[in-house]
């Protein structure tokens, strides 16, 4: 598979028209249930409207006509995407009789997928984004550069408010879309500029040679980041590992592909490619995608890897007499340390469930372990030296997890044959039903006798930490059962780690971190997140995980009291307590820590989900995570230090 984008910007073989452009169903009901078409109308639907429109840019560079992507956020967060591909068509829809540029942005599922000849292979569904981005935009203006002129559309809330209009000549082809998000639809209407261009690295890497520019034009916040790998994932997976140790130096790249019923109507078109190598750690980082859509649960491309790695990696350790007859290496074992990227491209492409998490289609797990299974086979024998460092690593990866099955073995002896013995601290709640009942994991015995205490005891249970919790980004499994700070967290959840790890046993829905507002407190939560990460990211990925936000000052004036959680809310407060009476005095005290609270100060502070403010730790971007707790918790010093650099300006108000 060649490493740049299969043609240029100058083929013009193949007429995009109004022809290709299908319709299915009219435009409804987006505005009514806009997390049907985007999932939420959180920050996440937000940044969705963007990808929306940029997918359909991206679909025409994997037909080759586009090689460059411009996305812009202005002043008041409008949205300006430009490409360069052949431009949405703009002669007259047959079933319409419409434009095809009003269709595709007026009519939701009309776009070039449906059978039309526009793509062979696409990412989302082009036109049903266009629409949808459409519907929930305050306003929305398109300009399409085609054939020599400019064709301009303007719309509100979906509706056309200026027809398509030739508006001047030009000598480029292209597509710009320039939005502003409804703040009627929207919880937030301002972008993050780092969001959007980590997505936008993320599909530079996948189309080798697409250059995609970022850029941030609103005042104060200029910034500008132009991304183009010629290596494609291989890149990938050398940024992935940029702050590990890698056990060999050369990222392994696998590509393959195939074409069922060529020349025929029902002509299906498969590509594969796969790009990977270890590193010194003991996570596995695999991330997939399915036509540049990321599948976060992986699916079918991601089964036939991990079956053809571990199958030959037991073969090579045979014949090459590193693994006695007897022994082999499991799938973990096989896939520790390991960051792969795994990238496929076909017809028809079936995801499952709403959200395309999940890539279903059987005959993809097929072409990639064929691809895996030979390429592979190859590339071990012309290399020896890396395939002895990967089996080494799988071998030490088998015996660390043999010490901690055993490990876990002697832990559910010690509770009675499997039984729930629960640990000394946990101050447990009545409650038994896990969908009713929250438990807060308190950082110090101080801390923990207050809010057991003030807490209701009828749904929330207590369980405190002390002393100096165990960094999992430098442990394996086998370390973590053995630890007397982690294990009480283990047997208190009740759903197990790691492989073993079942969600369906969880005993609470809410797990809720509460350690002090200063840095030994964001140091608890920053540990027990990435243990969490590590070894229960289901918890994560399900949102069940939650860091308590305690108040930082107390406000008094005569019999009234409030409380402040930043410096800004302090100031308010202080104002409103002084009320006409500028020179009252209104008596602030810092709160030095949650053990200084009484029990009813915790309570209604903290604790009451009447009056509490909690945060949902939430896995947008599992790379970015992965890479994050790396940096932070892993053994490099220099990425940590460039990582806190660049972070300062966002870190003003801690409390050292």
């Amino acid at each position: 598979m060649s490493d740049e984008l299969n043609n240029s910007t100058t083929q013009v073989d193949h007429e995009y028209g109004g022809s290709e452009i299908q319709v299915l169903e009219g435009l409804e009901a987006v505005r009514k249930r806009p997390g049907m078409y985007i999932g939420s109308t959180s920050e996440s639907g937000l940044h969705h409207l963007v990808y929306e429109i940029v997918d359909n840019s991206i679909d025409e560079a994997l037909a080759g006509y586009c090689d460059e992507i411009t996305v812009s956020i202005g002043e008041g967060d409008i949205i300006t995407v430009v490409d360069n591909g052949r431009g949405i068509p703009v002669d007259i829809q047959p079933q319409t009789g419409l434009p095809a540029l009003e269709v595709v942005f007026t009519i939701l599922h009309a776009g070039g997928k449906f059978g039309g000849g526009g793509y062979k292979v696409s990412g989302g569904l082009h036109g049903v984004g266009a629409s949808v981005v459409n519907a929930l935009s305050e306003w929305l203006e398109v300009r399409v550069h085609k054939e020599g002129k400019i064709y301009e559309m303007k719309f509100s809330r979906g509706k056309v408010t200026q027809p398509m209009q030739v508006v001047g000549d030009t000598d480029r082809h292209g597509t710009e879309v320039v939005f502003k998000p409804d703040p009627e639809m929207f919880e937030v209407t301002q972008y993050n500029y780092e969001t959007l261009h980590t997505r936008m690295r993320e599909e530079a890497f996948l189309n080798a040679g697409l250059r995609i520019h970022t850029v941030d034009n609103r005042p104060g916040k200029e910034q500008r980041d132009t991304m183009h790998y010629a290596g494609g994932i291989r890149e990938f997976v050398s940024y992935i590992n940029r702050s590990k140790d890698p056990i060999h130096p050369d990222v392994v790249y696998m590509s393959g592909a195939r074409i069922e019923n060529e020349g025929t109507e029902h002509e299906r078109s498969m590509t594969a490619e796969v790009a990977f190598q270890y590193n010194d750690g003991y996570n596995e980082t695999i991330v997939s995608f399915a036509n540049n859509v990321h599948t976060p649960e992986g699916g079918m491309h991601e089964e036939g890897f991990k079956r053809a790695l571990t199958t030959v990696l037991n073969n090579y350790g045979k014949k090459m007499k590193i693994l006695k007859d007897e022994d082999k290496v499991s799938g973990e074992d096989c896939r520790e340390g390991i960051a792969c990227v795994i990238s496929v491209k076909l017809t028809d492409a079936q995801f499952e469930g709403q959200t395309k998490a999940k890539l279903g289609n059987s005959e993809i797990r097929t072409l990639v372990n064929g691809i895996v299974t030979d390429k592979l086979t190859e590339y071990l024998e012309e290399n020896p030296a890396v395939g002895k460092a990967i089996l080494d690593k799988a071998l030490m990866a088998n015996r660390a997890r043999e010490a901690a099955r055993k490990a876990r073995e002697s832990i559910r002896r010690k509770t009675a044959l499997g039984g729930a013995a629960m640990p000394d601290k946990l101050r447990d709640c009545n409650e038994v039903n896990p969908e009713l009942t929250e438990i807060y994991i308190v950082e110090g015995d101080s801390a923990g006798g207050s809010a057991t205490q003030g807490r209701d005891s009828r749904f929330q249970a207590i369980l405190p930490l002390w002393g100096k919790m165990l960094n999992v980004e430098k442990a394996r499994a086998d370390k973590v059962y053995g630890n007397d700070k982690l294990t009480p967290v283990i047997t208190a959840l009740g759903a197990g780690i790691g492989d073993d790890f079942d969600l369906s046993k969880l005993r609470y829905h809410k797990i809720i971190i509460m350690a002090d507002a200063d840095v030994d407190g964001s140091h608890i939560r920053t540990l027990l997140l990435t243990f969490f990460f590590r070894f229960m990211r289901p918890l994560i990925e399900h949102g069940y995980v939650y860091a308590a936000v305690p108040p930082l000052y107390k406000l008094t004036r005569g019999k009234t009291t409030r409380v402040a959680f930043d410096d800004i809310e302090r100031e308010k407060i202080a104002a409103e307590l002084r009320g006409d009476n500028p020179n009252a005095k209104v008596d602030i005290s810092r709160y030095k820590g949650l053990g200084e609270m009484n029990p009813h100060e915790l309570w209604e502070t903290t604790m009451d989900p009447e009056k509490r403010t909690l945060k949902r730790i939430e896995l947008d971007d599992a790379v970015l995570a992965d890479q994050t707790f790396t940096v932070l918790m892993g053994e490099k010093v220099e990425p940590r230090k460039e990582f806190i650099e660049r972070n300062a300006k966002y870190a003003v108000n801690l409390d050292y």
